[in-house]
């Protein structure tokens, strides 16, 4: 599939029309544990290691499933700790391969990213994929569509800006529209397309000619 990133957006827009209670929970929740972990001396850090990454991959679990109009309970964004040692690993090889990367040159570093971008959504997805088959899967859909998503990435510059202007607090719906459209763009670019909340279809009724009088 190859639907534009206008759609996208406007999809996950649909997707999150008057759901946006949970969305908001499932950020508000990582933000204040994020924040937390940084408050807390010495111990805050270690922990913050150990949990990122399965943290990190609940909330790709979380949004996959609502951008699939599956109304998931804000629990699910915790399911990322039911394989704590995958996932952790997981964002420990990718977060490595970006940075090895990035020591050679800026521009390869970036384009690495871009590439292992769908790793978390194909191993949210796939309970049996070995991390490194996960990281080739994405290269792979990628190839072509890397230019897309930096575009798409292009679209929300505006709203930060927006949310910086209101101290950050912005930033609680519009984490959410990015995390929806995100995993658009992954259903997109594995060949689903994106998916859209069904909106109920309202039949045309044509009128009918009337009959007219025969002229006397």
């Amino acid at each position: 599939m190859n639907t534009p990133n206008a759609v996208l957006m406007s999809s996950a827009r649909e997707t999150l029309k008057g759901k946006w209670r949970v969305p908001i929970k499932v950020t508000v929740i990582y933000f204040l544990i994020s924040m937390l972990l940084r408050v807390i001396p010495i111990i805050g850090p270690i922990i913050s290691i150990a949990i990122t990454g399965p943290l990190a991959i609940g909330l790709v679990i979380y949004f996959l499933s609502f951008s699939r109009s599956q109304d998931p309970s804000y629990r699910k964004m915790f399911e990322g700790f039911d394989m704590w040692w995958r996932y952790f690993k997981a964002y420990f090889l990718v977060g490595i391969y970006i940075l090895l990367w990035i020591l050679l040159l800026i521009i390869p570093g970036i384009i690495a990213a871009y590439s292992y971008s769908q790793t978390f959504y194909i191993l949210a997805e796939d309970k049996n994929i070995s991390i490194d088959d996960a990281i080739m899967k994405s290269k792979k859909m990628m190839m072509g569509n890397k230019m897309k998503l930096f575009l798409l990435g292009l679209r929300f510059i505006g709203w930060v800006f927006l949310c910086i202007l209101t101290f950050g607090i912005g930033f609680i719906w519009l984490v959410p529209y990015i995390q929806v459209t995100m995993a658009k763009f992954y259903d997109d670019v594995k060949g689903e397309g994106p998916v859209v909340p069904e909106v109920m279809e309202v039949p045309i009724v044509v009128p009918t000619p009337q009959a007219q009088p025969a002229a006397i």
